[in-house]
This record gives structure tokens, sequence and C-alpha cells, in this order.
């Protein structure tokens, strides 16, 4: 099957990969408040598990850099960034027409160091796709990312920051088409608004649908415009397990890849759709949940991997862990060893766990139906959409970090042929790399651009999403800004 012209060398599924994994030693001490369900912690408990079974050997490991205001502007409002980048617990009573206006309070809290959480989860993402885009790995991993529910100009669902549409845009520099694949339990919904209207980027969600939140996702929610049939939105039911799931998730995926044929994939990989979460109410195990990501990574295509929701943390690690080892193509053992955190996992100190005996409220025939219907939505793209060359907009800068804050762990594979200094490449790529597919003024029209006020905004984004349900649009006149997005290109010295 061809998958474009950015596929990884080719071979069976057990070829090892170069992969790459994010992550910052402080991303477990940011604390969102007592009884929050979402608690960075679990990122912290992921790396203690990858660190005692031997898998940081495997892969080299970075600390992001973090990304800068301008970096997350490219696709958030600058009054949104602004206001994240000054609230802070003590002042925010003084801010409460903003708090409202952003959505920041309840379910997004305002905690301390929520700025540098922001910058630090979206600075990881980001990098992943400069590291994919210059071929310094095959995989990318950033637990700490897939907060898919952020939007333009609000915070929503414990999301602040779209790393993931920031990583996207980031890789659609380098390629022409991105899929967007998500298996968080909740619809992916700020990442399919952002890119609703294009074609160079394709969304798939796997979600509960049906008075649940954020309530998005309807399976006639295809796309708009140019970007028709590049949505795909799979809603499902409570108590979905492994074969009813992979039922939809291979036969989809697979025809996604011979029809769209990204030079990229992004997955987001919201453990909250494992068995027994304390949000959930799927009934995946986690072998049944990593399958996802072994498929995917059978495509040889460069790949990142983000974490996004998961309530029940010791088993959010242990799917991470679990994921880290089949991205590496690395066995890893049920035992679990002693480590840090190690009472979390009992009684059974062990990295999986059974499934549950609840119901399967998704039925064959309606199994039947979504597949159907979506596999006829996808029959009608014919092929591949072609960009116009244009010459390449200029990679997120990623400064080298001050020798006094290296973490010192940073290592290649045995097997890695790597040998070159990474850095300075990247700074000489920077300016000087021509390539095609960068973003045009019509190409990666965000839908969620709108410049309304938030009040309107909502309105009409939710009257455009319901009037492209069930007949077919000539034009594309929603009001929707198609400027090109602003890049800022900064200045180097050159000796």
């Amino acid at each position: 099957m061809e998958t474009g012209g950015n596929s990884l060398p080719s071979g069976p599924d057990g070829v090892k990969r170069k992969v790459l994994y994010f992550y910052d030693p402080e991303v477990g001490n940011y604390y969102y408040g007592q009884g929050h369900p979402m608690k960075p912690h679990r990122i912290r408990m992921t790396h203690a598990l990858l660190a005692h079974y031997g898998l940081l050997q495997h892969m080299q490991v970075h600390k992001p850099v973090p990304a800068r205001d301008r970096d997350l502007c490219r696709f958030h409002a600058d009054d949104y960034v602004n206001f994240l980048h000054n609230v802070t617990p003590e002042t925010q009573q003084d801010q409460l027409r903003q708090l409202k206006r952003f959505n920041v309070g309840e379910d997004c809290p305002v905690f301390d160091g929520l700025f540098s959480f922001c910058q630090t989860y979206a600075g990881g993402s980001i990098g992943g796709a400069v590291k994919l885009n210059h071929g310094f790995c095959d995989i990318a991993i950033n637990w700490a990312g897939g907060l898919h529910h952020a939007k333009k100009c609000e915070a929503s669902g414990f999301c602040y920051v779209n790393d993931i549409v920031l990583a996207i845009l980031e890789l659609l520099k380098q390629h022409q088409r991105v899929l967007y694949v998500d298996i968080d339990i909740h619809h992916g919904d700020g990442v399919e608004e952002a890119f609703y209207t294009t074609d160079r980027v394709m969304t798939v969600s796997f979600h509960k649908f049906g008075d649940y939140f954020p309530g998005t996702g309807d399976i006639r929610d295809i796309g708009y415009s140019k970007g028709k049939y590049y949505s795909l939105n799979v809603p499902l039911d409570d108590g979905i397990d492994d074969e009813s799931y992979h039922y939809l998730f291979k036969p989809i995926i697979s025809k996604v890849m011979e029809v769209f044929r990204p030079g990229a994939v992004v997955l987001q990989c919201g453990a909250d759709s494992l068995s027994g979460d304390r949000l959930g109410c799927f009934n995946l195990s986690i072998k049944g949940h990593a399958e996802c990501v072994k498929f995917m990574r059978s495509f040889n295509v460069p790949l990142l991997l983000l974490g996004g929701g998961g309530y029940t943390i010791r088993n959010v690690a242990r799917c991470w862990c679990y994921e880290t080892g089949v991205a590496l193509g690395v066995e890893v053992d049920d035992k679990m060893p002693q480590h840090e955190y190690y009472e979390y996992f009992g009684p059974d100190y062990t990295l999986h766990v059974s499934p549950s005996n609840m119901e399967n409220k998704n039925s064959r025939q309606l199994l039947l139906e979504i597949r159907n219907k979506l596999l006829d939505n996808l029959s009608k793209l014919e092929h591949a959409p072609s960009v116009q060359f244009q010459e390449r907009e200029p990679d997120a800068e990623l400064p080298e970090a001050d020798e006094d804050q290296d973490d010192g762990d940073e290592r290649w594979n045995s097997d890695s042929d790597m040998d070159i200094d990474e850095d300075q490449y990247l700074s000489f790529l920077y300016f000087f790399s021509p390539c095609f597919a960068p973003l045009t003024d019509s190409d990666c029209v965000l839908f969620s651009s709108l410049r309304f006020t938030h009040h309107n905004y909502s309105e009409v984004q939710i009257g455009t999403i319901e009037q492209t349900r069930g007949f077919d649009t000539a034009t594309n006149e929603t009001g929707v800004d198609v400027s090109p997005m602003p890049i800022d290109i900064p200045t180097v010295k050159v000796e």
C-alpha cells in the first residue's frame, strides 16, 4: 500500500524504530487542585515505569524546550495567551470577566505554574513534530501532550493550550497531508474544529457519543467546504471491548491510509478509554488500547504519539509504559519492577489489568452500520489532495538548552547511526531547507479562527456545524478568516 513520499523503510512490524521521548521532570509537580481528576503526576509515574523497565536506554530522551507566546499564538488568540501568561491564583479574583470569557475557573482552574505547564506540554509536541520533520526519529512521544479540547480562544475539558493543533501546523510545513487519530473516550473536538475546512488534515475520532462531554462528534459531522469528508467521527456506546473496537478501528484506518496517504500521523492516546477509568465507560484492555498504536506503527509513516485523558492514574501509567514498549518494538514483562510508585499498583503489581464484565452496548448491527457509513464517506474521496509548490515556512525555533539546565539523560540506542550535531543542523535547516507543502492562503483554514466575540463565536460555530449536516455546500462563505497564519522569522547571527 502506498503511504506517500514520507514513509519509513519498509519491513515487518517488528523492525525497531528510532524513538525520541520528551519528558520534563517538573511536569509531575503541577497540581490542578484538590479533588480535580486531572493529575499531571501520572506523567511522572509513567516515566518511573519506563526507567525501571529499562526502556529509556532504547530511545533518546529530551527535555522539551518551552513553547513561547508566539509559538502558542500560531493557533491561539493573542489576548487568550496573554491572559494565561499573566493570571495567577492570587490575581484571578480581579479578572472575573476574563475568566468567564476564556472559560477558565471550574474544569480548567487557575493553579500555580499554569502557563509554565502549558509551555512544557506544548513544547514537547511541537518539538516532536520538528524532529520528525527532519528525520531525527521515526516516532516521537510526548505523554504530557494530547490536550485535545482547547479552542482558539478558550480552555475546555482540562485543556488550556491545544498542543496537537500546534504540532500538526508544524508537520504541515514538511508534509502535504497529516492524519490525526484520537482514541480518547472524549471526542477530539478542538482538533476537529481547527481543521474542519481543510483537506490537508484528516481527523478521525473514536469516542463515546450521547449525553457525554463535549457533546460533539456526531457521525454526520464530516467537515465543511474543502474539508468535506475529511472529518470522521466514530460514535460509540458504553462498554465497548477490544474486539468491537478493532472491528471498526482497523478497517477504517486502513481505508484512511489508502485514500488519504498522509505524510505523518498524530495519534492521541487518551487512556480514559480503558476499562475502569474514573471518568470513562469503555472496557478496553491495555493490550487492546495499545493495539491501535501497534497498528498505526505498522504503516511506517512518521508518527507522533501523545497522551490525553486518563483519570485512574495507575492504569494510565501502565498503558503509556506498555505503549512506549510497542513503539520501540520491545517486549515488556507483566511483572512490575520495584520502583518509587510500586505501591500504587497493588495488590497484583502487574502491568496488565483484566477488563470488567460490564455490558457492551455496541451491538454488531450498530457497529456494522457505523463502519459501512464511514467507509462509504471515505469512498467519496477519490484521491489524496495535492498542494501547490511554494517556499517552505521556517520551523518552530528550538534554541539550544542551557548546559546548566541539561537533564543529562539524552541517549541514542545502540542501533542508531546518528552522529551529527542535530541542534546545529536544525539551525541551518531553519532558513535554508527548501521544501514543498507550506500553509497557503486557502489550505489550513482554521474553522475556529472566526473573528467574533466569545459569545458570537460560539453561536456561529454551532450554527455552521449544524448547517453542514445532510447537504452539500458549494462555496465557503462562513465568515472564516482565510488569511495566511502569521509566522515570526527571528534574526540569525551567521558566523
